[in-house]
């Protein structure tokens, strides 16, 4: 099968990566159904990359509706050891303004109705999650967005990225007490991931994109579609830069990361009694533990 090291999962108008070239779509099944589209594996500064459209390159799933485990489980098929989240976000800060980037350092989880496991069914496994994001993948994200000098972009290294239900946005009181949590930006995906990615022994980082403030900016009521779309647009253009950075980081030196041994300690069951369907099921993710 065709193995690519980096992922790169692309939110929110980021539909496809410009400068992937010899590029192969790939159909994928996993224990836990489709991803949300086709992989598309290619080349990026002529590393193996693979891609894939977190609600689909058209855009048809909601953030409650996205087959998380199919897409990490996935991407775990191809061999994916660095997984780059790239997410449209509104800011619950001042500073923290459209157009900029946040490579958040932590979650708060919000949602609702989230698959966000592969275990269970016999299985009991409890992952380490101090630290959702690996430090060692957040930094090479921070150290590409610094090296570019992107016009009207700041970086904003570290934060708290609400995560939730949606599909509408916050309420004011909800938005306020966000704020009152030193929250950094608010999104409705990437927990899920982060779970699964940890569990998969995937090391993982977001690179939040900024669309707009959250509605409780005095100035939100001026905010138009318009303007969001304008700035997802930009936001795309920036994100594949700053993603072809990390991708050359990372083929010539590829940090050793916490995540990648997850597992080691997190299984309680003892395989010899799980059921063997379990196991089966979860092979990908065991089979080094079996």
């Amino acid at each position: 099968m065709t193995e690519a090291k980096i992922g790169i999962i692309g939110g929110s108008g980021l539909y496809q990566m410009e400068a992937l070239q010899d590029i192969e779509e790939v159909q994928l099944e996993t224990p836990f159904g489709s991803p949300s589209d086709a992989i598309i594996v290619g080349t990026l500064e002529g590393t193996q990359v693979a891609f894939l459209a977190r609600h689909g390159r058209h855009h048809h799933l909601m953030p409650s509706e996205l087959p998380f485990q199919a897409n990490i489980h996935a991407m775990k098929q191809l061999g994916v050891e660095y997984l780059i989240s790239a997410s449209a976000v509104g800011s619950l800060k001042a500073e923290v303004k459209p157009l900029d980037m946040v490579v958040p350092d932590q979650f708060i989880d919000r949602t609702k109705n989230r698959v966000s496991t592969f275990f269970g069914d016999g299985i009991v496994a409890h992952i380490a999650f101090g630290d959702p994001v690996c430090p060692q993948l957040a930094q090479e994200l921070a150290t590409a967005v610094a090296s570019l000098n992107l016009d009207q972009v700041t970086l904003h290294q570290g934060g708290t990225y609400v995560c939730m239900e949606g599909p509408a946005f916050s309420t004011k009181a909800e938005s306020n007490l966000y704020r009152s949590w030193d929250a950094t930006v608010i999104g409705m995906t990437n927990l899920p991931e982060a779970k699964l990615a940890r569990e998969a022994e995937i090391a993982y980082a977001t690179l939040a994109l900024v669309t707009d403030y959250d509605c409780w900016h005095p100035d939100h009521d001026s905010v138009t579609v318009e303007m969001v779309i304008g700035n997802l647009r930009k936001n795309a253009i920036n994100a594949q830069r700053v993603i072809q950075a990390v991708v050359k980081q990372l083929a010539q030196n590829p940090p050793a990361s916490e995540a990648h041994s997850a597992l080691q300690y997190a299984i309680l069951t003892p395989l010899s009694q799980a059921p063997e369907q379990t196991k089966e099921k979860l092979h990908l993710l065991l089979k080094k533990y079996l």
